[in-house]
């Protein structure tokens, strides 16, 4: 095989989608020995792991040509720009350009542009993901949102979206290489089109998408705004099979008053009804959840009613995180959770996530299911439960299988 770069991904699935952008223009530009980081912002933490990566990287590769860029290189070039193990610092629109990766030949450098003035989100049309049988297409970037903890929108800049016509090409592209499952992603997914002539919504572009492209088996919605649910999206919930039964939702908080500090356009009961209706209109569906722990001026009763909040919705996949302060955001001026109550909360909402994993498991033993075979004896459900399963299944494909058992957080099947 052709050498690549080497790629090292930080934050979420977009990153990823955008990973493999980068991985196809660098490897046109004949960089095929750089090492290119992509950033994220959304926590302290998520900074401070990428720049040791950065530093061990440099230690270990000493003559290879580092690529810095994602969102924590957006937000603060400088400090990067600093740092003397980096070559280049690219910003967030410029990554996703063949011609930043050409001239990186000519001369070493900076190239950090305003965000903020960026209008459009092109077309990047990836057709394989190294070492994966999931397709990721960026459907919508950017943020017009301002939640009082999140620095994101001065990383990714305003909402823009794909035409629909380019988002079915590229799944028509994608199902042509042989990957039967597709997620849609994008930093706001439910203010999809907002900014297109005729303002489709996200539920109108997927239906449509579906339509032209029948031959898609699976489609997977990334993180979706509990209020912001179309009809379109609603019927497509109810009557449309290939769309999965995994909703991830942006919750956040399950205090009102936390969510209304947080400056999130919902609130508790809102959760409730979507996961009620969804659950009505489709009884396997399964729900993903984001939590912050330890948002300032959480009380052990607000953190409570988070808690309950999992149980009341029947919330499986929680993806939690502690409160990191970003200095540059107001939740950061408002009073602080000691870090180690954040950590401790952040724990007892894993172990109940675990424990809905568990009961969501147990609950498919004995069934037969469609998995994705997603690498030689692991597969996914639609609901996202890892299976283990027999190698000698086709991988990429999606197969039938029994079944027969749970072990830890993972199920065990035979064909």
């Amino acid at each position: 095989m052709p050498a690549t770069p080497q790629i090292v991904t930080f934050g979420c699935r977009l990153n990823s989608y955008e990973s493999e952008v980068m991985r196809n223009h660098a490897v046109a530009a004949g960089l095929q020995d750089a090492i290119i980081i992509n950033t994220c912002s959304v926590t302290a933490e998520a900074e401070r792991q990428a720049r040791q990566t950065i530093r061990r990287l440099r230690r270990e590769q000493p003559t290879a040509k580092i690529i810095v860029t994602g969102c924590a290189a957006q937000i603060a070039p400088d400090s990067f720009t600093a740092m003397p193990e980096i070559d280049h610092v690219i910003g967030n629109d410029v990554k996703l350009q063949a011609e930043t990766f050409q001239r990186l030949h000519q001369q070493p450098g900076h190239v950090v542009n305003d965000i903020q003035a960026v209008r459009e989100t092109a077309a990047h049309l990836v057709t394989s993901f190294e070492g994966k049988w999931r397709g990721f297409i960026q459907v919508q970037n950017g943020c017009d949102h301002r939640c009082t903890f999140c620095i994101i929108p001065y990383g990714r800049g305003p909402s823009r979206s794909v035409p629909i016509g380019v988002i079915a090409e590229q799944v028509r592209s994608l199902v042509a290489a042989g990957y039967n499952e597709v997620v849609f992603t994008g930093v706001d997914l439910t203010s999809y089109g907002a900014d297109l002539p005729g303002q489709p919504s996200l539920g109108q572009m997927t239906r449509r998408v579906l339509a032209q492209v029948p031959e898609l088996r699976w489609l997977r919605l990334s993180s979706l705004d509990p209020v912001e649910i179309d009809a379109d999206l609603w019927r497509l919930i109810a009557e449309e099979p290939r769309l999965l039964p995994h909703l991830h939702l942006s919750v956040q908080a399950g205090d009102d008053l936390i969510l209304k500090r947080m400056k999130r356009r919902h609130l508790r009961q809102d959760v409730i009804d979507v996961c009620a209706r969804a659950r009505d209109l489709r009884p396997d569906i399964v729900f993903g959840a984001d939590f912050i722990t330890g948002f300032p001026t959480e009380t052990e009763a607000m953190f409570q009613n988070t808690l309950d909040l999992v149980t009341d919705c029947g919330l499986t996949w929680l993806h939690v995180f502690p409160y990191s302060a970003r200095h540059e955001t107001p939740a950061a001026k408002m009073p602080q959770v000691s870090g180690e109550v954040r950590k401790q909360r952040a724990a007892h909402l894993r172990a109940l996530g675990e424990q809905a994993v568990i009961r969501h498991l147990d609950s498919l033993v004995g069934s037969v299911s469609d998995v994705l075979v997603e690498q030689r004896g692991v597969g996914r459900t639609p609901s996202f439960a890892e299976v283990r399963i027999a190698e000698t299944l086709p991988v990429g494909q999606i197969v039938p299988v029994h079944i027969s058992a749970r072990d830890g957080q993972r199920l065990i099947a035979q064909s």
